[in-house]
Formats: structure tokens, C-alpha cells, sequence
């Protein structure tokens, strides 16, 4: 069964850059449309953003402009950049299926200071 491994957060301060990677563990993510999401503390999680298998993006408001979704192919990753870091980007960043989700990996935690 598929894993979800998510890495590639960090301490960054505002303004700052990350980029979250979320690699297949088995097989390809390519034919599948993929989501990134993310859960503060004492919050709900929520959708950041999600690609298509056929690279059709789609971002919440609160980060329109600032991440951007993409696949390394030749790697079988789905990554999320983000760019311009706010301290209101701060939580744990998880990516899954979009449609019929697998159990959630560990996430990677992102925390921006102001």
C-alpha cells in the first residue's frame, strides 16, 4: 500500500521559502489528482491547494500567488512551493489523494516567525 511521506518543512521567517515534497512510496502519483493540506494548532485541517493528473491547479485564497503545486515526474513527487511565508502559514502540511484519501502521513511542520 501507499505511504505518504511528507518532508521539507522547517523554521523560515516572513518572507521566506520552502518547498514540501511528498514522493510515492510505491507505483506513481502521475494518473492521480493530488492535494496538499494543512492543520494548525486547534484548527481544522484545510485544502491548500491540488493538481490534476492532467496539471490543472487550484489554490485556497490564502495562498493564491504565493505557493505553487507541481510534479517532479522523474522523481514520482508532488511538491508545494511556497514563497513569501506568513506567520498565519504555520501548521503541519500533509499531502493525499484528492478523491478516495489513504490514511494521513506524519505531515511536515512549518512554522513561520514574524
Amino acid at each position: 500500500q501507499v505511504q505518504l511521506v511528507e518532508s521539507g518543512g522547517g523554521l523560515v521567517q516572513a518572507g521566506g521559502s520552502l518547498r514540501l515534497s511528498c514522493p510515492a512510496s510505491r507505483g506513481t502519483f502521475n494518473d492521480y489528482n493530488m492535494g496538499w493540506y494543512r492543520q494548525a494548532p486547534g484548527k481544522e485541517r484545510e485544502f491548500v491547494a491540488r493538481i490534476t493528473s492532467l496539471g490543472v491547479t487550484l489554490y485556497a485564497d490564502s495562498v493564491k500567488g504565493r505557493f505553487t503545486i507541481f510534479r517532479d515526474n522523474a522523481k514520482n513527487t508532488v511538491c508545494l512551493q511556497m514563497n513569501n511565508l506568513k506567520p498565519e502559514d504555520t501548521a503541519m502540511y500533509y499531502c493525499n489523494f484528492l478523491y478516495n484519501p489513504i490514511p494521513w502521513g506524519q505531515g511536515t511542520q512549518v512554522t513561520v516567525s514574524s
